[in-house]
């Protein structure tokens, strides 16, 4: 597709939920269990996973976990890629040259991932475990501060859907 082809299918994407019959693992319910807390991203698929693991527990909708965005770069109709490739080359473009097309910048993100890590820091400094329903870069640009601030990361499953990663303080 091209680069104004993807802008489409991701904007769709980020107003998409989850696709009928997934369903969540155990471990992620049992992490749901053993929460204080639960915080989800306004859109659409995290809202979902949260309603489907968190079962019937109360979820804090907060904008400020939605995904860093991801507007390609401008090339020419005729070089197409796939979603997938359009998504890497896109998050480079954002990352590299800050290009953000009229959206979040980098250095708004970053600021933004800060912020979001300095609310799970206080949750959890108040003795509450805290599970985060959001969105794959912008969970690796929060970890990036919650190292920076004295967490390690003690369990990574990875990018998947579904995944988790936990961190503790060291």
């Amino acid at each position: 597709i091209t680069e104004r082809q993807y802008g489409d299918w991701w904007a769709k994407y980020e107003i998409g939920g989850l696709l009928a019959g997934q369903t969540p693992p155990a471990a992620l319910v049992a992490a749901a269990q053993g929460a204080g807390v639960i915080y989800a991203s306004t859109r659409p698929r995290a809202q979902e996973t949260a309603a489907a693991v968190a079962a019937g527990r109360e979820v804090m909708s907060d904008v400020m976990f939605i995904e860093a965005p991801l507007p390609p770069p401008p090339f020419p109709d005729w070089f197409k890629l796939s979603p997938k490739w359009w998504g890497v080359v896109s998050r480079f473009w954002w990352h590299a040259f800050d290009h953000h097309g009229g959206q979040e910048t980098r250095a708004e993100a970053e600021r933004r991932a800060e912020e979001a890590a300095q609310k799970l820091i206080a949750r959890a400094e108040a003795g509450q475990d805290v599970l985060v329903f959001a969105h794959g870069y912008f969970n690796h640009m929060v970890g990036g501060r919650l190292k920076a601030d004295g967490w390690k990361l003690v369990q990574n499953q990875g990018f998947k859907y579904w995944s988790q990663r936990r961190y503790e303080k060291r």
